[in-house]
């Protein structure tokens, strides 16, 4: 049977680029770098949670043709490539503001929801990014109307 999540990926143009921004600027460690010849195995971890990695991918072979890895390409560029990372951390204006100082692009502010406190960045080559601080309390989902107006 299933039992967790050990791996997951995005897409990234340039893995060192990558790797400065993931590891430099958001402060994840480095999990597994190695060259395999035909391609480069990049994986990051958040520093408390070493059993999840995040796969820094270049759209390419084995996994893609030419014309396929340059689709993706033109889609990650957009933030359309269907990718992206939801963090957690425990104070979202805190974490933004580091991050807005170390020159992280963020396409909106802290703002507080139903689920929390959050905002949202993205990396150089465009992957959404959300950052999320959870409420004190129980989430409360709003029906509707009332959810629409807070989307």
């Amino acid at each position: 049977m299933l039992k967790r999540i050990t791996h997951t990926f995005i897409h990234v143009l340039d893995q060192d680029e990558a790797l400065d921004f993931y590891v430099g600027k958001l402060g994840m460690v480095v999990n597994t770098d190695a060259d395999l010849g035909f391609m480069r195995w990049l994986t990051v971890s958040p520093p408390d949670q070493p059993e999840l990695e995040l796969g820094l991918m270049l759209p390419g072979p084995p996994a893609y043709d030419d014309a396929t890895a340059e689709e993706i390409r033109g889609l990650v560029s957009k933030g359309a490539a269907g990718g992206g990372v939801i963090f957690q951390t425990d104070d979202c204006r805190g974490t933004y503001e580091k991050l807005h100082a170390a020159g992280v692009e963020f396409t909106q502010e802290p703002i507080e929801r139903f689920y929390g406190t959050d905002c949202a960045a993205r990396d150089p080559f465009g992957n959404p990014i959300r950052i999320t601080q959870p409420p004190d309390g129980p989430i409360v989902m709003p029906q509707g109307e009332e959810l629409q107006a807070q989307m």
